[in-house]
């Protein structure tokens, strides 16, 4: 059988003088086009390298260092242009890379020629192995953010163009536009090597001026006006930017005469949007594969295609459904993982006799097409004992009303919920009539009982989503309090007969004062890696001050509490038993940081600090000592969603050991199961006069707390570039 580079030349013999690759206003034949790669290939042997990172954006030298790669029989790893520099640099380690390839200049890179510029790294591990074969390794997000190495042989990429390429001759699109990162495989293999063996052009453009932006930012006007500039024949699209196409094409904003194919795949493809694009010319095919085969594995195609279904699997491979509605597959699949540690590293190395489990759910029909529900360990079990897949119905969402995010909620549950982002212009009305007409469609079981509009869109820097966009579900289910808090019900359009349970309402209440503490400047400029020692050990200072007194308040809650709240009472024994000793934890993290501890002791706290615990004593001695559950809800919350990944960063930027985050690191996890024992305790709480008590308390800790943070000293490069933020966004 030829090899990948064999079939590059022979479609170089094909057609030599043709169009192959094509960016702004530059042109390669077939012929310059390999020219640039045995150029580069020979200055990647003459170096020695043999494992390289392929960085940066869209463009003719991404393309030309990924064949050279090919052709020198170097590994090469593509760097996802959207991957943060944490993942970047567990990325290189990981891989033992010896150089990165880059498509923009740099003072510090060398210059290859035919714009390719290198960086050689510091050595890597070379114990690091890799199993026989290794052309290519992608890297996945995987569902927590750690990426995951996949890798792949010559062989089996090649079976894969081999296998697309049978069923897409008899349509034949001749020019082919990049839309997906170059570094995403699917792009790679099915953007890049299969037109090109197929004689067609490529063109490749950096995603900025198709109006793409990270993982999942989208311009829709610039992608419009691209597409009808350059006009391809065939695309590459997720689902989002397929629905955008349908959008636009029935605004009539799109010109759809020239396309021929159109593949869609990444997520789930709602049924409706493929007919409606195809009723207004967009020859949209839906299709399912995963890395670790090559990233296809069924396609649709015009004759042979069936809308709902990711159509019939191709030549290279084999595909069956278990009892489980596990989709297996065997045949041309990974040759295994890097790291295979990783707490993602399900899918096991394989051999062409082993069955791979994707982990996906689907069925395989009589006549052999495939149909995928979701993802195995995402299904919803309500507490009717119904399986649901909660990427059905966020496509259902997202299609029905137009929604840029959708995440469905319901495990152990009655009943269904999802919180939902829309375009600002998106009317309540329409919104809530529309979701009434989507239940309606829906079976029984898995219609949604309430969603709630979110005021900010999910982000992959707060852990809810992964590098690409997919829903981070437990660390979601965990922080669906705090979000809640950011929401608004927006179905059932009056909520009366559901009424809100008291947590719910502490959270919503409170949510404005609690933008006082998630905007302080300290978060932005950790997130930004630009904090002291300094800042940190005064941070420490003030929260041993207030730590000391939890212990004392509860005790002295736990005195004040009438008879009527002695189950909060009895609660308050065990919570005590878990806070005990805390601030002697702190501590210690000072002393580790190189402070003397008993100094600290003995320092007093800023004025903020020492305003909420007088406060709070106050409201138990004086006031209603439910008050003090006020300071539960901030200081809980508040750590679930900032403690962990704040210390983490921190600890990365200045260097610190272990022994210096202690309290951080315990209360990021302590605290997940403290605050699931708060909102029940809250929920318990039906006194209108208690539970104001609560919401007040809360606001004054929010501002207090958040006056504290708002002091903390920062670096002056990090005050400056708070400040100019601060100036921009005004």
């Amino acid at each position: 059988m030829a090899t990948l580079p064999e079939e590059l030349w022979a479609a170089v013999s094909a057609h030599p003088d043709a169009p192959a690759l094509i960016s702004g206003d530059r042109q390669l034949s077939f012929r310059q086009l390999l020219d640039a790669a045995e150029r580069l290939a020979a200055v990647l042997e003459q170096r020695g390298l043999q494992r390289i990172g392929l960085c940066g954006d869209n463009s003719l030298a991404w393309v030309i260092t990924d064949l050279a790669s090919l052709l020198a029989d170097v590994v090469c790893v593509p760097v996802p242009v959207f991957f943060s520099a944490a993942q970047t640099d567990y990325l290189v380690v990981t891989a033992g890379l010896q150089a990165l390839m880059w498509s923009e200049q740099n003072t510090e890179r060398e210059h290859l020629g035919d714009g390719v510029w290198l960086s050689v790294l510091e050595k890597q591990d070379n114990r690091i192995s890799l199993p026989s074969g290794t052309a290519k390794i992608t890297f996945t997000s995987g569902s927590t953010g750690t990426p995951r190495g996949v890798c792949l042989s010559q062989a089996q990429l090649l079976a894969t163009v081999d296998a697309l390429r049978e069923k897409l001759t008899p349509v034949g699109p001749a020019r082919h536009l990049c839309i997906l990162p170059l570094a995403t495989l699917l792009e790679n293999i099915a953007g890049v090597y299969l037109p090109l063996l197929m004689g067609a052009t490529v063109r490749v453009e950096p995603t900025g001026s198709l109006g793409l932006s990270g993982s999942s930012g989208v311009d829709p006007w610039s992608l419009i006006g691209a597409l009808n500039r350059w006009q391809p024949e065939s695309l590459i699209l997720v689902p989002e930017l397929a629905r955008l196409l349908v959008e636009a094409a029935g605004a009539g904003l799109l010109e759809t005469d020239q396309y021929r194919f159109l593949a869609v795949g990444g997520g789930k493809v709602v049924p409706e949007m493929l007919s409606r694009g195809r009723a207004l010319g967009l020859p949209l095919y839906e299709g399912y594969g995963l890395s670790e085969c090559g990233s296809v594995v069924a396609l649709n195609t015009p004759g042979d295609d069936r809308v709902g279904c990711g159509g019939r699997p191709l030549k290279h491979v084999q595909v069956r459904v278990d009892d489980r509605r596990h989709i297996l597959v065997r045949g041309n699949t990974h040759l295994g993982y890097l790291d295979e540690s990783s707490p993602d590293a399900g899918m096991q190395a394989d051999t062409t006799d082993e069955w791979l489990d994707t982990g996906d759910l689907g069925e395989l029909s009589g006549d052999g097409f495939l149909r995928v529900d979701g993802r195995s360990r995402n299904l919803l079990i309500t507490s009717f004992g119904r399986n649901i897949s909660p990427e059905w119905l966020e496509a259902e969402l997202i299609q029905t009303l137009g929604a840029r995010q959708a995440v469905v909620f319901g495990d152990g549950e009655p009943s269904l919920s999802a919180l939902v982002f829309l375009p600002p212009d998106e009317s309540g009305t329409d919104t809530a009539s529309a979701l009434y007409q989507l239940n309606q469609r829906l079976p029984d079981y898995a219609r949604l009982e309430v969603v709630y509009g979110l005021e900010q869109p999910l982000s992959a820097a707060a852990g809810h989503l992964t590098a690409n966009g997919r829903p981070v579900r437990d660390r979601l289910q965990l922080d669906l309090p705090l979000l809640m808090a950011g929401s608004h019900p927006i179905y059932p359009e009056s909520t009366g007969e559901h009424p809100m349970a008291f947590f719910d309402q502490l959270q919503a209440e409170t949510a404005e004062a609690r933008a006082h503490v998630t905007s302080a400047p300290v978060i932005k400029a950790v997130q930004q890696g630009q904090v002291s020692v300094e800042s940190y050990t005064w941070f420490l200072t003030q929260a041993f001050h207030h730590v000391k007194h939890t212990v004392p308040l509860m005790m002295a809650c736990g005195g004040r509490l009438p008879d009527r709240l002695e189950s909060v009472r009895e609660s308050l024994v065990e919570y005590i038993e878990e806070e005990y000793g805390h601030h002697e934890w702190i501590l210690n993290d000072l002393e580790a940081c190189g402070l003397d501890r008993e100094e600290r002791r003995h320092s007093r706290p800023d004025l903020s600090i020492e305003l909420m615990v007088a406060y709070l004593y106050h409201q138990v001695d004086r006031g209603n000592p439910a008050a003090f559950f006020g300071m539960v809800q901030v200081l809980e919350g508040t750590s679930i969603e900032l403690a962990t990944p704040l210390a983490s960063q921190i600890q990365a930027s200045l260097g610190l050991p272990d022994q210096a985050f202690s309290y951080l690191y315990s209360h990021g996890e302590l605290d997940k199961d403290h605050f699931e024992f708060f909102r029940d305790l809250m929920n318990g709480i039906t006194d209108p006069g208690d539970q104001q008590a609560i919401i007040e308390s809360a606001r004054v800790v929010y501002r207090l707390y958040g006056d504290m943070l708002h002091g903390v000293p920062l670096p002056e490069v990090a005050e400056s570039a708070t400040e100019a933020s601060s100036h921009a966004v005004a």
